[in-house]
C-alpha cells in the first residue's frame, strides 16, 4: 500500500471536485473519488489522469445508499474527506424542495457517520455564500448573522453546517467549512471545466454555450435590482483558486493546525460584478455580440453579495489569484475545446 495520504472526494467527478482532485494529486496526495454521476461524467476521471499523469481511484456510489457507502469505508483506508456531493441548483431546489432536503442532508449524514465509525477525523465541507441570504452589509464576513435562507438549496447548506458543528462538538470530527461564492472558469489545459448535465443554470456556461451556438439567447433574471445597471451582483471566483483552498484546508487539518473543531472561511475575490458587467466583459474578450433578453426576477436569488476574504487571506494564507479576464478566457477556451473535439460527455458509457 502507498504511504501517501489518501483523500476521499465525494462528488469528485463534478466541477469543483475534479479541479480539487487535480490540485491534490499535484501535491502528491492519493485521491479516491465517489460520485453517482447524476450531474457529472466518468470521462472526467480520464481527463484528470491526462492532466496529472495519475488516475484517481473511482467508485460509482450513491451516498444515500448507506450499505454501499459503509462497505466502501470498511474496505478503504482514508486520511481525510472533502464532501462536495450535493444537488446545487437554486431554481431547481425551489421547485423540488423535498428532493434537495432528502439528498443533500441524508448524504451528508451518511458520510459523517461513516467517518465517525471508521476513525476519520479530518473533514472539509463544501458550503456556500448562499447561507448568508440577503446581507445587511457588504462585503460580508464569516460573523454575519445567518438569516432565513432564500432557497431550499441554501438551507441545505446551512443545515449541513449546523449538523457538522454539532457533530464536531460531540465527536473527534474536525471540520473546515468553506463558503464559496460563485465558482467559474476552467483548468488551463481545457481538459476539465463546467459541463452540467442538461440545461446549465450558472451564468458562465450559459454565456459560453450561447456564444458558441449550443443554445439560444441568455436570460438576465431581473433588471430592477438596486445595483449600478439593475442586474444582480455576485462575487465570481476562479475554480482553480477554490480548488487550491481545499488543498490548504486539508493540509491545515492533517497538520492538526486548526484553532477550533469547526472552522468557517469565505472563498471569494471580494469584488462584486453585475450579470451585465460579466456579459459585456465576455463580449470584449471574445469579440462576439451576445444575444440576451431581460426576464423576470428568479425565485431564490439575492440582490447582491460579495465576500470579505480577510479571514481566509490571513488565517489560511490563501488569496484568489485569477482575475475576471482569466475566468472568461479559461471558460471560453474550455467551450471551444469541447466544440473542436466534438466532445459530448453525455454519449460516454458510464
Amino acid at each position: 500500500m502507498s504511504n501517501k495520504q489518501r483523500i476521499l472526494i465525494t462528488g469528485g467527478a463534478g466541477y469543483i471536485g475534479s479541479h480539487t482532485a487535480v490540485e491534490l494529486i499535484q501535491k502528491d496526495y492519493e485521491v479516491l473519488i465517489i460520485d453517482n454521476l447524476s450531474n457529472s461524467y466518468e470521462e472526467v476521471i480520464n481527463s484528470i489522469e491526462k492532466i496529472t499523469g495519475k488516475k484517481p481511484v473511482f467508485f460509482k456510489i450513491d451516498l444515500n445508499n448507506k450499505e454501499a457507502l459503509d462497505l466502501f469505508f470498511k474496505q478503504n483506508t482514508i486520511d481525510a474527506v472533502i464532501h462536495f456531493a450535493a444537488y446545487k441548483s437554486v431554481g431547481e431546489s425551489v421547485a423540488h424542495p423535498s428532493m434537495y432536503y432528502r439528498n443533500n442532508i441524508n448524504a451528508l449524514l451518511n458520510v459523517a457517520d461513516a467517518c465517525n465509525e471508521n476513525g476519520i477525523t479530518k473533514f472539509v465541507y463544501s458550503s456556500s455564500c448562499s447561507v448568508y441570504g440577503e446581507p445587511d452589509t457588504l462585503p460580508i464576513n464569516e460573523n454575519a448573522v445567518i438569516k432565513i435562507a432564500e432557497s431550499p438549496y441554501a438551507n441545505t447548506k446551512k443545515i449541513g453546517e449546523d449538523i457538522l458543528r454539532d457533530i464536531s462538538k460531540s465527536t473527534a470530527l474536525n471540520t473546515i467549512a468553506l463558503r464559496y461564492f460563485n465558482p467559474v472558469g476552467a483548468h488551463e489545459s481545457a481538459l476539465i471545466g463546467e459541463y452540467p448535465v442538461g440545461t446549465p443554470l450558472n451564468l458562465f456556461p450559459v454565456i459560453t454555450q450561447s456564444a458558441i451556438g449550443k443554445r439560444g439567447p441568455i436570460t438576465v433574471f431581473g433588471i430592477d435590482y438596486n445595483t449600478i445597471d439593475g442586474s444582480c451582483v455576485r462575487d465570481y471566483i476562479h475554480v482553480v483558486d477554490i480548488a487550491r483552498a481545499h488543498v490548504i484546508a486539508i493540509e491545515r487539518l492533517l497538520s492538526n493546525n486548526t484553532s477550533d473543531n469547526f472552522e468557517i472561511f469565505n472563498l471569494g475575490t471580494g469584488n462584486g460584478l453585475t450579470v451585465l458587467e460579466v456579459i459585456h466583459a465576455f463580449e470584449k474578450h471574445s469579440g462576439l455580440k451576445l444575444d440576451y433578453t431581460i426576464g423576470e426576477r428568479r425565485a431564490g436569488d439575492v440582490e447582491k453579495v460579495f465576500a470579505d476574504t480577510k479571514k481566509a487571506n490571513e488565517v489560511l494564507g490563501w488569496k484568489a489569484t485569477h482575475d475576471l479576464e482569466a475566468m472568461i478566457k479559461s471558460s471560453w477556451e474550455w467551450e471551444k475545446k469541447l466544440k473542436s473535439t466534438g466532445t459530448n460527455f453525455s454519449k460516454v458509457t458510464v
